[in-house]
């Protein structure tokens, strides 16, 4: 077969998988994914009139599914918006970059790749490497995206990632706190940060990757390529993952509430919490509150 015709063949079977795809999402994945994605995009009011989003794709199935629904989502949007499909490589071996631009091609999502030196840049560091990688990243991204007239980006952070940093922070860092479906940028005037997979479960984001014998990249950096396709993960994220799965076994609930417990957050029984960087205590307002409650 000649290459002309090689190409076209490809072309086709690309075209015809990635309208399997977004068939999937419409229909057989539609109440478990799509419904949720635009619930949380409207719920939290994600999208406004005219914005132009940067929706980050990492090459794991979160980000590449995020990209689909994005996609679905304009062919159904009441108001104008535009979507860049933003691929930073931070260094990848070539065969993980190429896995990503085939992924990408097969579901047809044009993406705007840029390269940065952030492997490099944490190659010696010994303490928290992967933090400082996730803060190196998301501050590139921000960047790129400003520079790309988007004025804000997509995360592909999902619910099991919310309510596995609410346990995370309470039993890790003595704190209550959750993860935001979206964020004004304290650095980069005028962006904001959204997550409109927040309502989506991954087993969920799982099984539309197995429906369609999907492979993604979990994590392409040389601190973690040994152990990309292993559940042995000794993270303290894994051990709260496995926290969840043995509740759940006497408590099919316990997700949905850990996820409302952040939302359902009653001050008169906090022993102290902070706004804005400011710390306010219970004993603040004891007496005075003791007194307004004798007068009634």
């Amino acid at each position: 077969m000649p290459y002309s015709e090689k190409v076209t063949a490809s072309s086709e079977q690309d075209t015809c998988f990635a309208q399997q795809v977004e068939v999937s999402i419409r229909k057989k994945f539609h109440k478990k994914i799509f419904s949720r994605f635009a619930k949380a995009v409207n719920e939290y009011k994600m999208l406004e009139e005219g914005d132009r989003v940067a929706v980050c794709i990492s090459g794991g199935k979160d980000s590449m599914l995020m990209a689909k629904c994005f996609q679905e989502l304009q062919r159904h949007r009441k108001f104008y918006f535009e979507l860049v499909f933003l691929v930073m490589d931070p260094g990848y071996q070539i065969r993980n970059r190429r896995k990503i631009e085939l992924n990408a091609e097969m579901m047809d999502i044009p993406l705007t790749i840029f390269e940065s030196d952030i492997f490099h840049a944490v190659d010696h560091i010994k303490k928290s490497p992967c933090y400082l990688c996730a803060r190196m990243r998301r501050g590139y991204l921000y960047s790129k995206a400003q520079e790309l007239g988007c004025n804000k980006i997509a995360l592909g952070h999902h619910f099991d990632d919310v309510i596995e940093t609410v346990l995370m922070g309470m039993l890790y860092g003595g704190q209550v706190q959750t993860m935001m479906p979206k964020l004004h940028s304290t650095n980069f005037e005028g962006m904001q940060l959204i997550r409109p997979l927040y309502l989506v479960r991954e087993d969920d984001i799982k099984h539309w990757r197995d429906y369609h014998n999907l492979e993604f990249l979990q994590c392409a950096c040389h601190f973690t390529e040994a152990c990309e396709n292993s559940n042995e993960m000794s993270s303290k994220r894994q051990e709260i993952k496995d926290l969840i799965k043995t509740l759940k076994e006497t408590n099919p609930y316990i997700e949905g509430n850990i996820f409302k417990s952040v939302e359902n957050v009653n001050l008169s029984t906090v022993i102290a919490y902070k706004k804005n960087g400011i710390k306010y205590h219970f004993l603040d307002t004891y007496e005075t509150g003791q007194k307004k409650q004798d007068k009634l």
